[in-house]
């Protein structure tokens, strides 16, 4: 019998940790009503109840099996070991990714500043960097799926203009994060979320250019 890999195993332990975080929230959480979205400078502007956070961090924890066990099934039935790392990579990013959001969500709603409904004015731009920047240092090396990645039609007919866009990504959302980790002490809010997530826009649209540029030119592309 084969056994699974470890990407697998973690994600189904992250799965249950946030599930039972889920059901922790549900049962003993306040009464009271939570923040649960918070505007731009870090000010809650929606409350719920512990239900719907609950019910949040469940979604969440079923995303997550669902890409690993997707991302895992593909990276099994690879036999290009290249391709096959590439894929296990994915699936540690996303992991990753959701187990971050995950914690956030609950800092968010059920952390210290909580009652106040205001959390620390840059937190939600350091976030977001620390989020591009895992997201940049993987993206490279990260093979085709459906998930993670630049998922264009022309990618996904040319392994050059995938390698070529995603490395282009990486880089770019590598460099972001980094600024924006910097920087988010610094600058004031909403004006820094606001210019991270334009240069997270820009990057997108290069990148998906760039898969285009790559695949037109690429004598091995599929056709349409």
């Amino acid at each position: 019998m084969k056994h699974p890999a470890l990407a697998d195993t973690v994600a189904a332990i992250v799965t249950l940790l946030i599930l039972t975080g889920a059901a922790w929230i549900a049962i003993y959480g306040p009464e009271t009503p939570i923040p649960v979205h918070f505007d731009a400078a870090g000010q809650a502007d929606r409350y719920g109840s512990r239900y719907e956070v609950a019910a949040v961090l469940a979604g969440l924890a079923l995303l997550n099996l669902l890409a690993a066990w997707m991302v895992g099934r593909q990276a099994d039935s690879t036999p290009d070991l290249i391709r096959r790392k590439g894929l296990r990579r994915g699936q540690w990013l996303s992991i990753i990714i959701v187990s971050a959001i995950a914690a956030f969500i609950g800092w968010s709603s059920l952390g210290p500043a909580a009652p106040a409904g205001a959390g620390h004015p840059g937190a939600a731009m350091a976030f977001t960097a620390f989020i591009l920047l895992i997201t940049g240092a993987t993206l490279g090396r990260v093979g085709p799926n459906p998930f993670i990645g630049v998922k264009t039609p022309w990618a996904y007919k040319s392994q050059l203009a995938w390698d070529r866009s995603n490395r282009l990504a990486g880089r770019l959302m590598f460099w972001l994060g980094a600024a924006g980790l910097a920087s988010s002490p610094l600058v004031a809010q909403p004006a820094g979320l606001i210019t991270l997530i334009t240069g997270v826009l820009i990057a997108a649209v290069w990148s998906v250019i760039e898969s285009w540029r790559v695949w037109r030119t690429d004598p091995d592309r599929q056709p349409f």
